[in-house]
């Protein structure tokens, strides 16, 4: 190891609406990670919220390291690790799977370089529990992903050149576990029958077909429950869907996201400020993205391009 190895991990936002734990997309938005070689091991964190994660042996990115390196069969030396937070946890960003994919990535990079695709996904959806997010992280752009036999499978979905992204950033977390406990065991046959039909729409809506991004964001089958307990991020996309955005909870939320073609972003900016404004919901924030077309890559980021 004679060089630092940077490495970084983008955002994701999952399910896309009605996808449930099938669809995510990779965001514009990362965070890094620098490892060295030290004396003893030892963990630095900057940037959002970068106070409130373990610097310890417990570190997410620490263990996914442990555990690549232990399915390698190989051991880690000392390293330090420099970590800089990009984007805030525990919003519906797939901060969990950013860290993991971190770990992951550059642990095979020092240890392991052969070690394969499909474990390094094997591994990664193991640690964060969906593949919603892993997969995007690791894959970049568009991703479908499903279990079967045990083992994760993904396939790429086309993303049109001029679709873009827009985040409203909840004032406070909630935990996956919390919006998962908010589900219903059953759901009624019709709400079953909508969720497939507008799942079916999302990859043609994602490949450029934009009348069809509305209706395949729209979702009964888990967005009502964790809206429920976020009066503000439900008004919020109310008023955002009404003035025809394709807007949806992303991933567990409470954040929200919404899709939309390039030219029309200015117009969705607009409208989610005018929302914020006529609901008095406090604290949201709205940030413009581009969607990223390629995952976690090694390199750290230099006004924006991989150097």
């Amino acid at each position: 190891m004679d060089q630092p190895i940077h490495v970084r991990a983008p955002a994701t936002s999952a399910n896309l609406g009605p996808a449930f734990d099938a669809a995510g997309v990779a965001l514009d938005w990362w965070d890094e990670l620098e490892v060295r070689p030290a004396p003893a091991d030892g963990t630095q964190i900057s940037g959002e919220q970068a106070e409130l994660l373990p610097t310890g042996p417990d570190n997410l990115v620490r263990v996914a390291m442990r555990r690549l390196a232990e399915a390698a069969g190989v051991a880690l030396p000392p390293l330090h690790l420099t970590m800089v937070k990009g984007f805030p946890l525990g919003r519906g960003f797939g901060s969990s799977a950013a860290a993991v994919v971190l770990g992951l990535v550059a642990a095979r990079e020092l240890v392991a370089p052969a070690f394969p695709e499909a474990e390094l996904l094997a591994l990664a959806c193991e640690l964060e529990g969906h593949p919603d997010n892993a997969t995007p992280c690791l894959r970049g752009g568009a991703t479908l992903a499903w279990v079967e036999d045990g083992r994760p499978r993904w396939r790429p979905v086309p993303l049109h050149p001029d679709l873009a992204a827009l985040a409203l950033v909840a004032p406070e977390p909630m935990a996956t576990s919390e919006a998962r406990r908010l589900l219903p065991e059953r759901v009624p046959f019709a709400v079953a029958a909508h969720t497939g039909a507008r799942s079916a729409m999302l990859p043609l809506a994602l490949a450029g077909d934009a009348e069809l991004l509305l209706p395949a964001t729209e979702d009964l089958l888990h967005q009502p429950q964790r809206l429920a307990h976020s009066p503000d991020g439900a008004e919020l996309l109310e008023l955002l869907r009404a003035a025809g955005h394709a807007a949806f909870v992303s991933g567990a939320g409470p954040s929200l996201l919404v899709l939309c073609p390039r030219p029309a972003a200015p117009g969705a900016l607009a409208d989610a400020t005018d929302a914020l404004a006529t609901t008095g919901a406090e604290g949201w924030q709205v940030r413009q993205l581009e969607l990223a077309r390629h995952g976690a890559l090694r390199g750290p980021l230099d006004g924006g391009q991989l150097r």
